[in-house]
Formats: C-alpha cells, structure tokens, sequence
C-alpha cells in the first residue's frame, strides 16, 4: 500500500524533550527481525504522528515495506483495507481511539493484530489519546492485545522545548527562527505542537516569497495577531 507523507517529519527534526526512552526503544524496535508492537499515547497533540511518519521514513529509506493508516479517516475507509498486510515490515495506526467503539474495525484490528503474531515479521506502531483501558472499546480481547505489547506515553513538550523544536525544524529547513518570534508565537497561538508545525509551514513558504527576515511586527502582518 502506497503511502505519501510529509518528508520533512523524521527523526532528525523530532525534538525529544523528555521522550528519550520511548524514542530509543522505538529506533531500537524497528531494527528487529520479529515482530513487535508499540502503543503511543498522549492526550495532547505532541508528536504522535510525527513519530509514526518518522518510522515510515526510517525504513523507507531501507527499502521496507510500510502502511500508514491514519484511522481519523475512518469513515472513508473500509476494514478490509488491513488484510493483506501481514508481509509488511512496518503497519501504522495512527489514532486507533477514533474507531473505538464500531465492531467492525476494532474486529478487523483484532484480526491483523493476530495475523502479525502468526507471520512474526512485522512492526506494528499505534498512537491514540489514553492507554488502552481508558478507550472506550467494546472487545475486551482488542484491550489485551494492545496491552500484549509495549505501552509508552509520550510526554508533552514544556514551552521551552517547544520553542526548540520550532528552531530546530526551521534549522532543517533553511530558514532561522528568531527566538523572540518564536516566544511570540507560544504566547499569541495555540501552542500543540501540530498548530506550531502549521505555522513554521507557513512561514517557511513567506521567507521564500517574500525574502523578508522573521520579526515580531511581521509576524502581526502575516497571522493578523
């Protein structure tokens, strides 16, 4: 399955804060030959599925093959969309809470689940917003199974890491992100990481545009703040 994600989520631009354990068991897990699974929760926007593209990338980059599921879009999709992947190095499921509750994924999820311990080969990496107990899900069995691998909660970036996570991808991408910008922007927007990583989108854009450099009053202009 074909998956096109955004090439500038990886490991390198993943500002770590306090996640080193859980980052370095997941580099650790996607470089083992068995299969493995790994629950990442938080109930903040703080990287979830920045982390997921990045493991997308990672083996990508290895000539694997990989499947990004992103289960926000559920109701555009249909169940069966998760047979056929038992020979895949890597099957992503990113915010398994959002089906929880309709039989039929959590049946099928069910169902792969079992199907990636039989086969022994693949890495399957799930986020969601709460550990599995407290997802409201209506099979008891997909509970356990979830709760058959690693759990990990990825902790929320402090202002300031956020304010470093936000230099270091402006870095990567070529442009500088002066620091009292970058404080104006925690203060006047909403600061989850997903919305910050909007706007450094954004500004990447108005610097190869506009060849103006990144300050205060500009920024007004720009977000009309």
């Amino acid at each position: 399955m074909p998956v096109s994600l955004p090439d500038t989520e990886t490991f390198t631009s993943f500002y770590t804060g306090d996640n080193i354990l859980l980052l370095n068991y997941l580099k650790e897990t996607l470089n083992k030959s068995d299969f493995y699974s790994l629950y990442i929760w938080s109930a903040f926007l703080s990287g979830k599925t920045h982390l997921l593209h990045a493991s997308c990338h990672y083996l990508s980059l290895l000539d694997k093959k990989i499947s990004y599921i992103p289960l926000e879009q559920h109701l555009f999709l249909e169940p069966n969309i998760l047979l056929g992947l038992d020979d895949y190095d890597l099957v992503c499921l990113d915010n398994i809470d959002k089906i929880a509750g309709n039989r039929l994924w959590e049946e099928a999820i069910f169902d792969l689940f079992n199907r990636l311990i039989e086969s022994n080969r693949s890495k399957l990496l799930i986020t969601s917003n709460a550990p599995p107990k407290q997802v409201p899900f209506i099979l008891p069995d997909l509970v356990s199974r979830l709760e058959w691998g690693q759990v990990y909660r990825l902790k929320e970036l402090s202002d300031e890491d956020k304010l470093y996570s936000l230099q270091l991808r402006a870095l990567l991408r070529g442009f500088e992100l002066p620091t009292d910008v970058g404080l104006f922007l925690l203060k006047h927007v909403d600061r989850d990481m997903r919305t910050l990583s909007g706007l450094l989108d954004k500004l990447d854009k108005i610097t190869i545009t506009e060849q103006r450099k990144l300050t205060i009053p500009f920024i007004k202009t720009v977000f009309n703040l």
